[in-house]
Formats: C-alpha cells, sequence, structure tokens
C-alpha cells in the first residue's frame, strides 16, 4: 500500500457526478463526527506527517481529555509562546468536531508544557498582587482570554487582600485588575 492522504482518512473518496450540462462535479462526503479515542490516532497521524519521532500519552485530569506528546523535538511543536502547540491543537479539535458544535475539546500538551506555563503565568500574577499589597495601588492586568482570566479568579478567590475585578464587554481578550479587598467596616 503506498501513501495514504490525510484526507482519504478524513472523507469518503471523492466521487464524480454529472450534472444536466454534462459536467463532472466532485462530491465529497464526510464522515460522521469523530469520538475522543480517535482523536489520539488522528494526532498521531498528523505528527507523523511532520516527520516527527513521538509517544502520545492520554491523560483525563479533571474531566478534561488531555494527549501528552513525549518528543525530542519539543521546541518545534510548541513553537514560539506556544503559538504552534495552539494552532495544533485547534487544528485537532476542528477535525475532530466538524460536524458536531457542542463536542467536546481536546486539550493538545507537548511535554506538560501547558502546566509549566500555568504555574509561571500564576506565579507572574501572585508577583504583581503582591505589588498591590505593598502600594496599595491596583493593577490592570494586559488582555487575556477567558482560560487565563478564569485562572487569575480562582487564585484569588480565597485571597484575603486580593481582589480581581475584570472588565465589562463582549470582547474575547479582557483586562483583569488586581485591587486591595475593603477591610470590614465595623
Amino acid at each position: 500500500m503506498g501513501l495514504v492522504s490525510p484526507c482519504t482518512l478524513f472523507a469518503t473518496p471523492i466521487l464524480l457526478q454529472r450534472n444536466e450540462k454534462g459536467w463532472r462535479t466532485p462530491g465529497i462526503f464526510y464522515a460522521p463526527p469523530m469520538s475522543s479515542p480517535r482523536a489520539k490516532e488522528i494526532l498521531e497521524l498528523m505528527l507523523g506527517h511532520l516527520g516527527l519521532v513521538f509517544e502520545v500519552e492520554e491523560m483525563e485530569p479533571s474531566g478534561r481529555h488531555v494527549l501528552n506528546i513525549r518528543t525530542r523535538e519539543a521546541g518545534r511543536l510548541i513553537g514560539r509562546d506556544g503559538h504552534t502547540l495552539e494552532d495544533l491543537q485547534y487544528l485537532l479539535n476542528r477535525i475532530l468536531n466538524r460536524n458536531e458544535e457542542s463536542a467536546l475539546n481536546v486539550i493538545v500538551d507537548v511535554e506538560g508544557y501547558r502546566q509549566k506555563e500555568k504555574q509561571d503565568f500564576i506565579g507572574h500574577i501572585r508577583e504583581l498582587a503582591d505589588d498591590v499589597r505593598r502600594t496599595g495601588q491596583p493593577i490592570a492586568l494586559d488582555p487575556m482570554n477567558s482560560y487565563d482570566r478564569r485562572l487569575v479568579h480562582q487564585a484569588f478567590a480565597d485571597d484575603i487582600d486580593i481582589a480581581t475585578q475584570s472588565e465589562e464587554g463582549s470582547a474575547r481578550l479582557k483586562r483583569i485588575t488586581l485591587v486591595l479587598r475593603r477591610p470590614a467596616s465595623d
């Protein structure tokens, strides 16, 4: 068997059909939505086409389906600031969920990069919170996506000194401001 195009794995073969003018038009019929067990197989296919040597582990921490890639070429897959990893995850989820909007997304990680980044991110935010405690001046954080905002809100939910305030609006990226909690008035 020769090389298989990734397209042949996701669609039935192209069928040529005649219309009323005699022209042949291609008709592609897609397979039903793919389940999460297929996610590992599809990711392995994608990485194989990139010529990488790797191993994919399936994990389900806190109910999320995570595929962690182990490879010696982690930097190549992560890319600058994690952009390549984000793109890889986006493509995998588009393939998995192309016919079903409500399907669960798969998280793709490389050598635990996302967990390390999360810890570094929260560590940096905690340093900024220490500045707020010391100076009493609020600090507005850079605009961030909903996942990062949620991490910040959760990190300070039980903090007795620091409160978080999200800006209003429908923008995808929003700022959070770290402020001192007001002492309870007696």
